[in-house]
């Protein structure tokens, strides 16, 4: 192996290692394991709001369940991130509606887009088409 591969595959093992911290730091904040919980033990995080775009997405209705593994309805309420773990419990907010929701899909395929709400979610919001939101993560006791 030349010493050029070797710096590579240090340099790649290095930014793996990073995204698994990253990611387990991320889930631990979000709530750990991702296991269901009663949502009374949720608290609002201390942590700042961050504002994405988001906008209403239909779930698959073929489908039984999300890529996460939920089951999904019409009456679903959740959100769909690329990165963020399946399980993260969030705080989701648009004018004067604040929703405690969960990452239960995967998405978004759409440029500029961070979230897509489920029609259940969206309807609960108020938010139609692509809007400004605001999110944090909720955190348990």
């Amino acid at each position: 192996m030349s010493p050029a591969l070797g710096q590579r595959l240090v340099v790649l093992a290095g930014a793996a290692l990073l995204a698994l911290v990253a990611a387990l730091a991320v889930a631990e904040l979000a709530g750990g394991s991702g296991s269901e919980g009663d949502e009374s033990t949720v608290l609002p995080a201390g942590s700042r709001w961050y504002e994405a775009l988001a906008a209403p997405y239909r779930l698959d209705t073929k489908k039984k369940r999300t890529v996460c593994g939920y089951q999904a309805g019409p009456k679903t309420i959740g959100i769909a991130h690329p990165v963020l773990p399946c399980g993260a419990k969030l705080f989701v907010s648009y004018g004067d509606k604040e929703v405690l929701t969960q990452v239960i899909d995967r998405g978004t395929g759409a440029p500029g887009r961070q979230f897509d709400l489920t029609a259940a979610l969206a309807r609960e919001l108020g938010v139609q088409g692509v809007q400004p939101i605001r999110w944090r993560f909720a955190v348990r006791r």
